[in-house]
C-alpha cells in the first residue's frame, strides 16, 4: 500500500500534462497536485522549498495564459464575446463530431461570428486564424510552465 504514495505524483504529473494536450482535464492542477503529493510524502524543506516553486511557477502560467493571448486577439480585433460564442459553437461540435468537432466548431464559430458582424469573409477568416493562434499560445504557456513544475519534481527526487 505504501508504494502508491511513490506511483501516485508521477501519474498524476503524467495525466495533467495530458490533460494539458487533451483539455477534458485540469492539467496543471493535476500537475501541481503531483507535486504536493510528493512534498507531503517526501516531507522534508527542499520538497516544501520545491512545492512552493511550483505554485509560483503554475500561477505565473495561468495568469500569462490568459493575458498574452488576449492582448494578442484584442489587437487583431477579435472580441471576447467572438470567443464566448466560439466555445459555444465548439463543445456543440465535440458532441456532433467526436473529437475533432471541437475544433471545427471553434473555428467555424470564430469564423460565423465575424462575418455575421459585417466582415469581409477575408478578414473574419484572418480575426479566425489569428484565435487559433492565441488559443495554441495559450496551451504552449500552459504546456511549458507544467513542464517546469515536473521538472521541479525531477529535481525534487534527485535531491532528496
Amino acid at each position: 500500500m505504501d508504494d502508491i504514495w511513490l506511483v501516485l505524483p508521477p501519474l498524476l504529473i503524467l495525466l495533467g500534462l495530458v490533460g494539458i494536450v487533451v483539455p477534458a482535464l485540469p492539467g496543471t492542477l493535476l500537475v501541481v497536485a503531483g507535486m504536493a503529493v510528493w512534498a507531503v510524502v517526501t516531507h522534508t524543506p527542499t520538497a516544501w522549498v520545491l512545492l512552493t516553486f511550483a505554485v509560483l511557477v503554475a500561477v505565473a502560467g495561468r495568469v500569462l495564459q490568459y493575458l498574452v493571448p488576449g492582448r494578442r486577439m484584442k489587437a487583431q480585433g477579435v472580441r471576447t464575446s467572438t470567443l464566448a460564442l466560439a466555445l459555444v459553437l465548439a463543445v456543440v461540435g465535440f458532441f456532433v463530431v467526436p473529437v475533432i468537432g471541437a475544433v471545427i466548431g471553434f473555428v467555424l464559430g470564430i469564423w460565423l461570428v465575424e462575418t455575421g458582424r459585417g466582415a469581409s469573409r477575408a478578414e473574419a477568416w484572418a480575426r479566425t486564424k489569428h484565435a487559433v493562434v492565441a488559443v495554441a499560445q495559450s496551451m504552449g504557456i500552459e504546456l511549458a510552465a507544467a513542464l517546469v513544475v515536473a521538472g521541479l519534481y525531477v529535481l525534487g527526487l534527485l535531491l532528496t
